[in-house]
């Protein structure tokens, strides 16, 4: 079968964003083999201590406060994805309605592994299922897909 390249092309619009500027991705998204198995289920932005995050894209405000000893910041977007943000010092209160590139805090230091003085975790999930945030952005992992209707000739 004949295999099509997927590619998104700069000239069409996304409506996400990076939700720090300029992006240093330090860390890529690791899909686990099981769900219940060992992953990095977002992506790791190097960044500096204060840093304004942002919201990726529109959304409301679902939780905003100390988690696990960390700052966090989730976001529910129209169309059931859920964006997270960590270590964050927030600056909305959950039920919040956010704008796209609106300040949702600042980056503190602290995410483990980070290489650089500090790094935001951005995750996003569809229900249970974690995603690769740079997918939003048309950054994902480029992906073969068939041809419907087209066989190979070999």
């Amino acid at each position: 079968m004949l295999l099509l390249l997927a590619f998104v092309l700069a000239a069409i619009p996304v409506p996400y964003a990076w939700p720090v500027s300029p992006p240093q991705v330090t860390r890529r998204f690791e899909a686990p083999p099981e769900p219940w198995l060992a992953g990095h289920r977002g992506v790791d932005l190097g960044g500096t201590p204060g840093t304004t995050v942002r919201a990726t894209a529109a959304g409301t405000v679902l939780y905003a406060g100390v988690l696990a000893g960390r700052g966090v910041v989730s976001v529910a977007h129209p169309g059931g994805l859920r964006s997270t943000y960590e270590p964050v010092s927030p600056a909305v209160a959950a039920g919040d309605t956010v704008t796209a590139g609106e300040s949702l805090g600042t980056l503190d230091p602290g995410h483990p592994g980070c290489p650089v003085a500090a790094c935001l975790h951005w995750g996003v999930r569809r229900g249970t299922d974690y995603l690769d945030p740079l997918t939003l952005l048309g950054l994902g992992p480029v992906r073969l897909l068939p041809v419907p209707g087209v066989q190979d000739g070999g």
